[in-house]
């Protein structure tokens, strides 16, 4: 993601800002009371966030389809499913409509886009590495998983292009540009091997990097498996979610680049990353850390627009649990924000504080720290989260030790108790966009003059992991 951010003026067709003039304190006082559990799909909202529009799951997935990850180019949304992708036309926001479907199981099926193309992570074992594919259990040496690419250069009709197979898997990857142009890399976390996986052995200490010539995508393949825990990572501490346990390092969950910088953050388990990636073959380590009191999984990362903070998150649970009730505490399932302090290979992350939505949550309702992106407003630090059923979060942390949040929106628990919610939310162009797990493709509009600016921000490609400079030019 290249990001080139200019003032543009208004969004076209942008409503009018109908908190212009509030104070911060009425700002800050809800349309609806945040006290008690919602109703069973009762939709509730902050005055400052609107719910635009809703695009339930389309034929040919099923109820049982999980909606996971975004990535957007050019006025389109991308968003991956355990059972494919979606693409929608989001060039009216208001009115999104659905460009096309593709069905092609394999789990997560984590999304990114590069100009024509666009790559798909499988993280379940598979008959073959085909969209036509049926589920194979890990332990068959037959068995497929990795990285697959399309061609959507015609939006409406995305076409397979290539594969390559990569240990454990793909749970999700990041893209990587190279500084020529000509090529990208695909950095691809996975985790949890078995002695009983062929393809999948212990210890996993490693990120397998995929390279992907751009005028040639089908000779996409494995670069190299590079081992980033040659000291084995974080132990582990066996416990539950109430009283507390620490994930064993044996991969990466996700990883963030900021590619301008030179940097990357990986969320690897047990360990929260810094590396150095001037070499983008070959990542290299500035500074871990650890934190065995509060985080279990440490699960993804997000950069400042400056690339002097990065925000983690911790997945408690495993995104299952509902630790947003009253008995978890604030600490626990939250974020954890650090500094980036020091220069070159003495840059070290300093903690600073944790962050939590304050809302509760019903004990059915699974709830915790998911993925997010930067709302672009020049000088602040100010993100727009998924929380699973805790819904909706825009945060401020520009000050990095009193984090706090500035809007929000939720749906109550869903009419058969299950697990659902928001997976990822992000902001592009004027908008907010979540993938819900259960509800599909929701669009959101934030009407806040501490937001305000971000409206004339454009970017033509955004994938959320791979993260650019936010720049303002204005013109005279």
């Amino acid at each position: 993601m290249a990001l080139s951010a200019v003032v543009w003026g208004p969004p076209a067709g942008a409503a009018p800002d109908d908190t212009a003039g509030l104070s911060e304190a009425q700002l800050s006082a809800q349309e609806q009371p945040a006290t008690g559990i919602p109703g069973v799909d009762e939709i509730r909202n902050s005055r400052n966030v609107k719910h635009l529009a809703n695009l339930p799951k389309p034929a040919p997935f099923t109820a049982a389809s999980t909606w996971s990850d975004l990535a957007f180019q050019d006025g389109y949304a991308f968003d991956g499913n355990y059972d494919g992708f979606v693409v929608y036309d989001i060039r009216d926001p208001r009115k999104p409509k659905i460009a096309a479907t593709v069905l092609c199981p394999g789990s997560q099926n984590d999304i990114s886009v590069r100009g024509d193309l666009l790559f798909l992570s499988t993280d379940s074992s598979r008959s073959d590495n085909s969209c036509a594919s049926t589920p194979l259990p890990a332990t068959n040496k037959e068995a497929w998983e990795g990285i697959k690419v399309f061609d959507i250069s015609d939006k409406r009709n995305p076409k397979y292009v290539a594969a390559v197979e990569t240990s454990c898997g793909s749970h999700t990857h990041t893209l990587v540009p190279d500084k020529r142009g000509k090529d990208v890399y695909l950095y691809v976390s996975s985790y949890s091997p078995s002695a009983t996986f062929p393809d999948c052995q212990p210890p996993h200490d490693l990120i397998s990097i995929v390279k992907v010539p751009i005028k040639h995508p089908e000779k996409a393949a494995l670069l190299k498996e590079k081992v980033v825990f040659p000291d084995g990572g974080n132990p582990g501490r066996p416990g539950t979610v109430p009283t507390g346990y620490v994930t064993t390092t044996s991969g990466c969950h996700d990883i963030t680049v900021y590619p301008s910088k030179d940097l990357a953050a990986g969320a690897c388990m047990g360990d929260g990353v810094l590396w150095d990636i001037s070499d983008r073959e070959n990542p290299r380590e500035i500074n871990r850390v650890q934190d065995d009191v509060n985080f279990a999984f440490w699960h993804s990362a997000t950069f400042n627009n400056t690339g002097t903070k990065v925000v983690f998150t911790d997945e408690l649970g495993g995104g299952g649990a509902a630790t947003c009730n009253a008995t978890i505490p604030k600490t626990r399932g939250a974020d954890g924000i650090y500094d980036i302090t020091g220069r070159g290979d003495a840059r070290k992350l300093e903690f600073r504080s944790y962050y939590k939505i304050s809302r509760l949550q019903a004990d059915t309702e699974n709830c915790v720290a998911h993925n997010g992106s930067l709302i672009p407003v020049q000088g602040k630090d100010i993100m727009v989260q998924a929380w699973y059923q805790g819904g909706i979060s825009v945060w401020d942390f520009t000050d990095s030790r009193n984090p706090r949040e500035i809007g929000w929106f939720e749906r109550g628990p869903l009419p058969d108790g299950k697990g659902g919610g928001a997976w990822s939310t992000y902001y592009y162009n004027g908008y907010i966009y979540s993938s819900d797990i259960a509800k599909g493709f929701d669009v959101l509009d934030i009407r806040d003059p501490r937001t305000a600016s971000a409206k004339f921000t454009r970017v033509g490609e955004l994938n959320v992991q791979t993260q650019g400079h936010y720049r303002e030019i204005v013109r005279r």
